[in-house]
């Protein structure tokens, strides 16, 4: 099987440190991506300062999409880190993670056509996010020996191929984790990405997920692989979430495939896609 082209979108917002991390677990991949784009909710100067400074070490392409902060508009910059992309294959995720080496070979060794999928992710301890944020050489595997064993963080690749084809649920939403996604971008198109009515945190990915199945593909969930380290932080502002919620299950009620004000929009506007996009 040819592997796809791949484009790893990166979302942040104000956390330069962890955003380094992050960054530097994807330049260390067994399978590096064809391009890595962070996707900028409104972050200052810090972050777009290291950016720069990545961008001269970095293995692959590395761009930068931003928008001036208005609050959470998490749908939107990822619609402009999509509508930035080149890659065939899609994989999305924060800026507070810290990935395996094999992040990226995992999600392309079961990307398929008709299906997305959901990874894994082990939540670090507070104390040891706050070691490997003030020591930027340490390990996190060998921080994590300081815990108990926990499934979330073993990768095991027989295990892995048996859990991708049949670990699945047509349409529940409960278990999509936004944060560790994969898609191909044509399905994306499709449905026209995000919708860009969410506006503070939580469901903008579950209704996006909701719409990929209303429109055939099939959610699948990766685990025993594609694992990532989420560093804790403080949760943002739930105000929101009841909201975003009804909207997303407005998508189950009225079988939606298509959102309104979406991808489209983004993609009318992006000309080159190998230059950094600073939109307001």
């Amino acid at each position: 099987m040819t592997i796809p082209t791949c484009t790893v979108l990166v979302t942040t917002y104000n956390r330069p440190d962890a955003l380094e991390r992050c960054l530097i677990s994807l330049f260390l991949q067994s399978h590096r991506p064809t391009e890595i784009i962070v996707c900028d909710d409104g972050s200052g100067a810090a972050t777009q300062q290291l950016i720069t400074r990545l961008q001269a070490s970095s293995p692959v392409p590395l761009g930068h999409v931003w928008q001036v902060d208005e609050g959470f508009r998490l749908s939107r910059i990822r619609n402009m880190g999509l509508a930035a992309a080149k890659g065939d294959y899609i994989i999305q995720i924060d800026g507070d993670v810290v990935v395996h080496r094999h992040y990226v070979a995992d999600h392309l060794r079961c990307a398929r056509a008709g299906f997305f999928f959901s990874g894994n992710q082990y939540n670090i301890p507070p104390d040891i996010t706050s070691q490997l944020l003030d020591n930027p050489k340490a390990s996190v595997q060998s921080l994590l020996q300081q815990t108990s064993w926990n499934w979330r963080r073993m990768r095991n690749l027989p295990l892995q191929k048996l859990m991708v084809s049949f670990y699945h649920w047509k349409i529940d939403y409960g278990y999509v984790l936004g944060s560790n996604m994969g898609f191909w971008r044509q399905d994306l198109i499709y449905v026209n990405g995000y919708d860009e009515q969410f506006s503070g945190w939580g469901w903008e990915d579950t209704e996006l997920a909701l719409r990929l199945i209303n429109l055939g593909c099939q959610l699948r969930f990766i685990r025993f692989g594609a694992i990532q380290y989420h560093l804790a932080h403080p949760k943002s502002s739930r105000a929101q979430e009841d909201t975003n919620r009804d909207r997303a299950l407005e998508t189950i009620q009225q079988k939606k495939t298509i959102c309104l004000l979406g991808l489209s929009q983004h993609l009318q506007v992006t000309k080159n896609r190998h230059v950094t996009v600073h939109r307001v």
